[in-house]
């Protein structure tokens, strides 16, 4: 179970990553992207945690709130940002009508950070911190 928790987490660490460097360098709707898969992957990391596997995007979602969400595991919120952040993915991605800016990218960032930290906790009840220390704030 770990083994594929902590392949996730550092799934994470990278989405995470490729989304400050296109947000620092302009690519506002890639680091939108980026940062929703930094979710995903977090996301797919808890279920995992609970021997919950889910291959396709619509799939973590549901599971997610059915497994975490809906258990009390985790606050509503954090079920809302994997969907808002799923939303906003498939516009960055698709939506070529559409622009992001600066601001667009820093609230995805800032809603990853907070949704990565949580998670973290969730994670750190079961797996030693320092096998999740890949990830930093």
């Amino acid at each position: 179970m770990s083994k594929y928790v902590l392949a996730e987490w550092r799934r994470v660490t990278e989405s995470l990553g490729a989304a400050r460097v296109c947000h620092g360098n302009g690519f506002y709707a890639d680091s939108v992207s980026r940062a929703y898969y930094a979710i995903l992957h977090a996301a797919k990391a808890a279920l995992q945690l609970h021997n919950v596997s889910a291959e396709s995007h619509a799939a973590v979602r549901r599971l997610f709130g059915q497994h975490l969400i809906r258990t009390g595991l985790l606050e509503a919120e954090w079920g809302a940002a994997v969907g808002q952040s799923a939303d906003l993915r498939i516009i960055s991605d698709y939506d070529v009508i559409r622009s992001f800016d600066d601001a667009d990218a820093r609230e995805a960032c800032d809603r990853t950070d907070a949704f990565l930290a949580r998670i973290r906790t969730l994670l750190a009840s079961s797996i030693p911190p320092e096998e999740l220390d890949t990830y930093h704030d």
